[in-house]
């Protein structure tokens, strides 16, 4: 019996088959090879096409057919992660109207802060656990505003997993963990938020119908399995944001369990059991995978926007032929502190953390005659790091004391430079597991799908790739307030 993760990321679609004996991946591959584009008109927008979504979707798998390592008729079920906060809308013939705007698109920031400072009296705060931001549901409120002939043929909207479970199966449906991602749950009431749809005078018709995050989305169409061998008997079971799913990937599904990732964007997501929201919105809290009407379970997530995306930019730019493993090599022969490099991480879109501030990147102190490309890569990587810590410190504001944090050994924590500044600066235990959102995926499939009696079964196959313990902590913590001030004269501006 064999399960199928599709993870939609934003520069690529990656695909993993798992043994549901074995808990082993038996293949992963992603599609493009390279980095998908995003689509920027203007300055602050980040859009893609969904139709290519799904082209990639069915590329990649049809890739993985071809290893012939499984027999793609024995793929039972099917789990989806993809990027989170995007807006996909549909017409009745589940054709998209328009590019998705995704996650890091900034152009519905002052449609979300008009809406809290409205709706501040109400307890919005208290009962949806965060601002509307430039969240999904303010970016449909946009398209409302400066599209209204478009918004008028919209059937449907839904976020992007929604969408590829859609072309999977020709049906429209969503999840609390989903829906709470767009600010579109009412916690306290414990229903769609009639509130925010009210006040964006969105009708509630649009909204998919909402099933539990472990449940049986829909057969996948036999047009489909068809073209991708598969049997006409699976079916999605499981979908999930890529946070809360890179976090069930890792085993953490219990309160003060706490996960990270490091890919286009960085984030660190913490478990809780408690309303938990930031007076300031900085952080953001939704709807955890086990989350229901009885058990309360959250995901507390610091997202910062410009993290992988600044060291590819860095490579793009000045790696001349270099790969990432000699990068990371050349950057780890710099000493600690870059030779006195500062990087701001921050130009890919409006950060959250930073109260929606767009304050964009930057690159100080370079010495002609001393720094090369390596101090450069280093220093990118420490900024991050850097920013990482920034965050970690709202999160503590709001109750949140990590002991330790669970990653993926994958994207920027396969570079020792990272691995040891971002323990370093955060002064916490990291532990790096040999898993990614593909596999994570497939895993959350078998459990929508009771393959697994339980989680401990899910999850045997689970292994500890390395422990980062914390060191040279004073020395970041100086080059850290460095940075701080660095940031904060930004802020200033």
């Amino acid at each position: 019996m064999l399960l199928l993760g599709i993870d939609l990321g934003t520069s690529s679609i990656k695909v993993s088959v798992i043994d549901a004996q074995t808990n082993r991946r038996i293949v992963s591959t992603q599609y493009p090879d390279n980095e998908a584009a995003i689509i920027s008109e203007q300055q602050g927008w980040a859009e893609q096409d969904p139709n290519l979504w799904w082209e990639y979707t069915k590329l990649a798998i049809k890739k993985l057919n071809i290893t012939g390592l499984y027999n793609p008729k024995h793929i039972t079920a099917i789990g989806i992660a993809y990027q989170m906060h995007g807006l996909v809308i549909v017409d009745r013939d589940q054709h998209p109207l328009r590019n998705a705007i995704i996650w890091c698109d900034s152009r519905a920031v002052a449609i979300g802060d008009q809406a809290i400072s409205d709706l501040s009296s109400t307890g919005f705060l208290a009962s949806h656990l965060n601002s509307p931001g430039n969240f999904t549901a303010s970016k449909l409120a946009w398209v409302k505003h400066n599209e209204p002939e478009l918004y008028a043929r919209i059937y449907k909207f839904m976020l992007p997993g929604d969408y590829l479970s859609m072309c999977l199966t020709g049906e429209i449906n969503s999840n609390i963990s989903s829906i709470s991602e767009g600010i579109l749950w009412d916690f306290k009431n414990n229903r769609i938020s009639e509130t925010l749809l009210d006040y964006y005078g969105i009708d509630q018709g649009l909204v998919p119908d909402i099933l539990p995050v472990f449940s049986n989305y829909g057969l996948i169409k036999p047009e489909v399995a068809d073209e991708l061998n598969l049997s006409r008997d699976a079916f999605v079971s499981y979908k999930a944001g890529d946070q809360p799913n890179n976090a069930l990937s890792l085993n953490v599904f219990d309160p003060g369990e706490v996960a990270a990732t490091a890919g286009t964007s960085g984030v660190i997501y913490a478990v809780t059991d408690q309303l938990v929201y930031d007076q300031e919105s900085r952080v953001n809290t939704f709807a955890h995978v086990n989350h229901n009407s009885s058990q309360t379970s959250l995901g507390v997530l610091l997202c910062i926007n410009g993290t992988g995306i600044q060291n590819s930019w860095m490579k793009k730019i000045t790696a001349l032929g270099n790969d990432y493993v000699q990068i990371n090599q050349l950057a780890s022969n710099i000493a600690i502190g870059s030779d006195g490099i500062t990087v701001l991480p921050f130009g890919n879109g409006a950060e959250r953390m930073l109260k929606n501030r767009m304050v964009h990147a930057h690159i100080e102190n370079i010495d002609f005659v001393r720094h090369d490309e390596a101090h450069l890569w280093r220093a990118a990587q420490e900024g991050i790091a850097f920013s990482f810590r920034y965050g970690l410190d709202i999160l503590r504001q709001n109750g949140i004391e990590p002991k330790v944090i669970r990653a993926g050994h994958a994207n920027l924590f396969l570079s020792p430079v990272f691995q040891q500044s971002f323990a370093g600066v955060t002064q916490v235990e990291v532990e790096l597991y040999d898993n990614d959102g593909s596999v994570g995926a497939a895993l959350g499939a078998g459990l929508g799908a009771e393959i697994f009696a339980s989680r401990k079964e899910a999850f045997a196959g689970l292994e500890k790739h390395a422990i980062i313990e914390p060191s040279h902590t004073a020395l970041y913590d100086e080059l850290y307030e460095k940075w701080k001030d660095s940031l904060n004269r930004k802020l200033l501006n």
